[in-house]
């Protein structure tokens, strides 16, 4: 999926220019990196927010249409209105073709319907993880990873480590010894046995009360 952006450059900067921008319909935003210096720039609000709501437009190599020029860049950062849920400010990190980059990319769960531990054991999924950081070069970046759940039966888990990546793209967290996982099939109250729920009555029964003292016992017969 191409993902283009339509900026302009922004001459005039400072808390007051970006705030008449915004009322203007504009969002002010900066892209940087690749050793080239830093631009101020502005994207029509209305345009970028029918592509910002897309899963892509955060884990894509988008295409940014700067006054006519186009350059590779990542969405690095942006800033929300805490009310109004509008775009106040985008940071966009200039990317090249030979160097690997670091990106958060989505989990997309297949299968959890299918897995015994759903269908034949009456569990619930835990979603551990919703995405991970990954490293690969522009050109490989998945714009999502799928994690099989179908042989999952309950107790089990998936790891980062039992995750096919495309080509090219390994996940950071395993090149630093963390396995992690990524989701479980967890038992439901509904999916405990009459059995295991009497045998937690019996052991409260047993258990002395907290703070009683013990009944005496009866002295020896001399």
């Amino acid at each position: 999926m191409s993902i283009e952006i339509n900026a302009v450059k922004r001459d005039v900067k400072g808390t007051g220019a970006s705030r008449r921008l915004r009322r203007a319909g504009n969002v002010p935003g900066v892209v940087y990196g690749a050793g080239k210096p830093a631009v101020n720039l502005e994207v029509n609000h209305k345009d970028l927010f029918l592509q910002f709501r897309h899963e892509a437009f955060h884990a894509s190599i988008l295409s940014l249409n700067l006054d006519g020029k186009k350059e590779d860049v990542l969405l690095r950062d942006f800033q929300m209105h805490p009310v109004r849920n509008t775009i106040q400010h985008l940071d966009f990190q200039r990317v090249s073709a030979t160097e690997k980059i670091h990106v958060k990319v989505p989990f997309h769960f297949l299968n959890a319907e299918a897995a015994p531990g759903i269908k034949l054991e009456g569990g619930i999924v835990a979603h551990i993880m919703t995405e991970a950081e990954v490293s690969c070069l522009p050109k490989d970046l998945p714009e999502f990873i799928e994690v099989d759940l179908g042989a999952l039966e309950i107790g089990n888990s998936v790891h980062l480590s039992q995750i096919t990546l495309p080509t090219g793209v390994e996940f950071v967290q395993l090149t630093h010894g963390n396995d992690a996982a990524v989701a479980a099939i967890a038992k439901t109250r509904a999916g405990i046995s009459d059995e295991e729920e009497a045998e937690a009555a019996a052991t409260t029964e047993e258990a002395p009360a907290t703070g009683e003292p013990a009944a005496p016992t009866e002295p020896a017969a001399e």
